[in-house]
This record gives structure tokens, sequence and C-alpha cells, in this order.
């Protein structure tokens, strides 16, 4: 017997996925790499860009040959959990960059991408403001698709 629950997407994946089809972002046949293997950010935004068609690295503070690799990618998410973990250096004009931490120093808000990389790339999700508030509408799109399934029965 199968017991049919409703499916949810980890909000900030989910959240990232609809900025990326907000401003046309089209992922089929890039190589996405995914900088960050959680649980609740990494592996399922890994996921996400899979079945979209994406050619996905999933790497890690420890990936030998990072910068390598930053270059290569025409997509790059960070949720590496690291402030100012990228630098302008390490990307390049025709990048899509996605700066998913969250830090506070010195009383600022900073992600793990240093803010002079932002203004290099193509497209960039910038801390604050980026892809937070896409996290909590993802949110509450969860929290309404489980009242719906929940009152459904």
């Amino acid at each position: 017997m199968e017991i049919k629950r409703p499916q949810f997407v980890s909000c900030t994946p989910k959240g990232i996925m609809r900025l990326l089809d907000w401003h046309h972002i089209d992922v089929t046949g890039k190589r996405a790499l995914v900088i960050g293997r959680s649980r609740l950010v990494g592996k399922p935004i890994a996921t996400l860009l899979t079945h979209a068609n994406a050619t996905v690295t999933l790497a890690h503070s420890r990936t030998q040959n990072l910068d390598a690799l930053i270059q290569d990618s025409d997509i790059v998410v960070v949720a590496i959990g690291q402030p100012n973990f990228i630098k302008a250096s390490q990307v390049q004009s025709h990048q899509v960059l996605v700066d998913v931490g969250i830090h506070r120093i010195d009383g600022k808000i900073v992600g793990d991408v240093d803010p002079k990389a932002y203004e290099k790339v193509a497209y960039a999700t910038p801390v604050p403001k980026g892809v937070g508030p896409m996290t909590i509408a993802s949110l509450l799109e969860n929290t309404l698709q489980a009242y719906r399934a929940h009152h459904a029965q």
C-alpha cells in the first residue's frame, strides 16, 4: 500500500531555483559548481540543478583544485559556511554567483562571497537581500502546501 504524502523541497534550494528562473537563467547544459555539502542546502541544490539538466559538481572546503573548478563553472552556488570564502580573483565575468552564506562580522551581515566578487560576474545574489527572502517565500509556500495536504484528507 502506498501512502500519499506531500513532497517538500528544502526552502533555500527551492528559493534559489525560483530566483534563477525569475531572472531567466537557464541552467540546462550549464556547468554548476555547488560548494558546500550540507543536507539542507548543498546536496538538495545539487539535486535540483541536476534535475534541471545542469552538469553539477559538488565540492567542499577540502576539495583539491577548487580554484580550477570555480574557473570552469558557469554557475557557482556557495554554501560553505565561511565568510568571504570566495574572492573576486576567483570568479569570471560570464558566471552566475549564488551566495547562500550569512554571517555577522563587526555588526555587518556578510556572505560566503566577498562582495567585490558580485561586481565582477554576470549575475550575483548579494548578502543580505539575496537568497534569504526567497528562502522565506519558499517556507511559506511549503507551509501552505502542508496545510492543503492536511485538509484534503
